[in-house]
């Protein structure tokens, strides 16, 4: 029972960001800088997207606050898109603030949520902040099948499973097969979904399947405009939830009394952009593909299936520092990267490498420095 000055010791307890240990050394870098350790796009919105192109005089209330639940111009060419009611839609403050808010909903303290490792690193943080406990869920790259690792996981405290496709950070994209057995499992042991689909637009190898079409009854889709659209400052995504309205009733209730609403002209924006941004979204795959693929084949390792990521064994390349170590002397090049610990307990000699966070020449130069550093 936290009282003057104490905190809720769960919370002091959780980092207070990925970087937060390099970020003394990270301030004094001059020079070119390699920020492949951040999920971002060099990309800027498609023109007429941008937050330049709306003016008060075309938009009446652009300052003002939008409906709680969205903007009924977003709403709709949301239903549009995924081909669903409206009743089923809450537009977020971010993809994070939509999870956060299932959160919220779902979990009572100490309820469990499996979260498939490695994983997006703040996925955790929002369960803790809920009340939850994150359990790290050995999956990509685990042995076994789908429902083995899973079941390894499963206590009677679980009541949701996180699953992110194409993975932030290994690359991944889930095939059918694999999907449909985690749907079976969820089904078996009266678990919610929580569909982390951010990338969904990048699979760059088979397709994108969407768990929401495999369990509509207990699947929350998170989407967010910022991977997607090159949107990420706007601060918008959106849920799509089950099929029972009643449900998204309860969510809108944790949002309203989280961020109320989600920016009025991000939103108007990501409106306009799910009209028109069809060959932007092309457009952009095809630079994302094609820095990945460099970025794999000039680091030895497997090309990305999707998203905007690669997630590398460096174990061989550490000292007695460990892997604190190995991202200092990273420093040293004025590179940064992501530590794979940060992505679940077991990935302490991984680190996690944005192939999309900065212009494709500024990116291979990174890259080349790391290729160079694990060469030795």
């Amino acid at each position: 029972m936290p009282r003057h000055p104490q905190v809720d010791p769960r919370i002091a307890a959780m980092r207070g960001g990925v970087f937060s240990r390099l970020a003394h050394k990270i301030a004094t870098l001059e020079g070119e800088i390699y920020p492949l350790h951040v999920g971002d796009t060099w990309l800027e919105p498609l023109e007429g997207c941008r937050v330049e192109d709306f003016r008060c005089s075309e938009h009446e209330g652009l300052h003002r606050y939008a409906r709680p639940h969205g903007h009924p111009a977003l709403v709709e060419a949301i239903c549009a898109r995924k081909g669903v009611t409206e009743d089923r839609v809450l537009v977020t403050a971010g993809a994070t603030g939509g999870l956060g808010a299932v959160a919220t909903t779902l979990l009572e303290p100490g309820d469990e949520v499996m979260i498939l490792a490695p994983y997006w690193p703040l996925i955790p943080g929002i369960v803790y902040s809920s009340g939850g406990t994150p359990v790290d869920t050995a999956y990509f790259g685990a042995p076994g099948t789908v429902t083995e690792r899973l079941q390894a996981a499963l206590t009677d405290r679980t009541v949701a499973v996180y699953v992110n496709t194409p993975s932030n950070p290994t690359g991944r994209v889930m095939r059918l097969a694999e999907l449909q057995e985690l749907v079976a499992f969820a089904r078996a042991h009266d678990l919610w979904i929580w569909a982390d689909d951010i990338y969904e637009d990048y699979a760059y190898v088979g397709r994108h399947h969407r768990l929401a079409d495999l369990a509509p009854e207990r699947t929350f889709t998170a989407c967010s405009f910022s991977k997607a659209y090159g949107m990420a400052g706007n601060r918008c995504g959106y849920l799509v939830g089950p099929e029972d309205p009643e449900v998204m009733l309860q969510v809108r209730k944790a949002s309203l009394h989280s961020f109320y609403s989600a920016p009025t002209v991000a939103q108007l924006a990501g409106a306009r952009v799910l009209r028109e941004g069809e060959a932007w979204l092309a457009m952009a795959g095809e630079h994302y593909r094609a820095a990945g693929d460099a970025a794999a084949d000039a680091l030895g390792q497997p090309r990305p299936e999707g998203g905007t990521f690669l997630f590398i064994d460096v174990s061989e390349h550490l000292d007695e520092r460990g892997l604190h170590g190995f991202l200092m002397d990273c420093l040293d090049d004025n590179l940064l990267l992501a530590p794979g610990s940060s992505c679940g307990a077991a990935y302490g000699d991984h680190v996690r490498v944005c192939f999309t966070s900065a212009p494709p020449e500024v990116v291979a130069r990174g890259v080349e420095r790391l290729a160079r550093r694990i060469r030795r």
